[in-house]
């Protein structure tokens, strides 16, 4: 499974997010705490910096290489300081029949569209499902699909939920657009008989706001084969936990004490970070997102308003 973080506050040095804490993302890549595989299929970001040229578009970073090795990406890191991050670091199914490219780097973002995504999980069965996933796109939207992977067509397909996937929805949009877009992916499982497990844990952003959701189709329920009869399939089936999702919200992110979080603690918070598991070892300042859950932020009055939808 891969691993992603979603940021929106006060200006950050991406350095803080991506390599400094002792489980910083790019650690994760090669040493996640909560997966018991690597993530080595590549490395995306997207960054709003509010005192960069053309502030609403942000900074796009893409490799197919790991990031531990990659000398411009720590570059960049140490320089850029951003009020809104999504980074996302990708693991495949061990196999030869998945594709390493950029093409299929997260996060994914068409030309003029103000929502970027990332993707924790995996569709079974995809090759079944993806020309009914197709039907229920857009076409102007499904002809900006340039990868291979179930992610960018659930992006294409939660754009499609949108009433002008150009302009920034509001929250309330941005959430029922969420909701269908399981629903929609629900009832497509439902006509191929699918009923195994299937991870879809979505990072979504604007740079105004952000929404992290963790989402689960059929959870527990297994094929009895050997996982490795199924390629396609088998790291889902190698990780039998609900895929995890935490969050932290604060003030003054950086090291304190000897350790990276936040302080302040919530009620006095201007700042939230959302991630597939904690940044450092003491997770006392960490919340799990509950399952079947949608959390929401976007900055009122000066600091992040938070709120969490059940998902059917």
């Amino acid at each position: 499974m891969c691993r992603a973080l979603l940021y929106l506050g006060q200006p950050v040095l991406l350095d803080n997010l991506l390599y400094q804490p002792d489980s910083a993302l790019v650690r994760q890549s090669t040493m996640p705490r909560m997966l018991n595989l690597l993530n080595l299929a590549g490395f995306g970001l997207r960054a709003w910096d509010p005192s960069s040229h053309d502030a609403e578009r942000p900074y796009a970073y893409a490799s197919h290489a790991l990031p531990v090795f990659d000398r411009n990406l720590k570059g960049l890191a140490e320089k850029i300081r951003a009020k809104c991050v999504l980074a996302h670091v990708r693991g495949v199914a061990y196999s030869t029949e998945v594709e390493i490219s950029l093409q299929n780097v997260h996060p994914f973002q068409f030309p003029r569209v103000p929502l970027t995504l990332a993707h924790n999980g995996d569709l079974a069965r995809f090759r079944e499902l993806k020309p009914l996933i197709v039907a229920r796109v857009k076409p102007e939207l499904a002809s900006h699909v340039s990868g291979t992977t179930d992610s960018e067509w659930i992006y294409a397909l939660l754009l499609s939920q949108l009433a002008d996937p150009y302009v920034k929805p509001d929250g309330e949009e941005l959430l029922e657009a969420i909701a269908r877009t399981y629903a929609v992916l629900r009832e497509l499982r439902g006509e191929l008989g699918i009923a195994v497990t299937s991870p879809v844990n979505l990072f979504v952003t604007d740079g105004e706001q952000l929404a992290a959701a963790r989402y689960c189709f059929d959870f527990g329920c297994y094929p009895t084969e050997y996982p490795a009869a199924n390629p396609e399939h088998s790291l889902s089936y190698q990780t039998l936990n609900y895929q995890s999702l935490w969050y932290t919200a604060g003030r003054e992110y950086g090291l304190h004490d000897g350790e990276w979080r936040m302080s302040g603690g919530s009620e006095h918070s201007d700042s939230i970070l959302v991630a597939s598991e904690p940044l450092t070892r003491d997770i006392g300042s960490w919340a799990e997102l509950p399952e079947y859950c949608v959390l929401h932020a976007a900055i009122r009055d000066g600091g992040p308003a938070i709120r969490m939808r059940e998902l059917d």
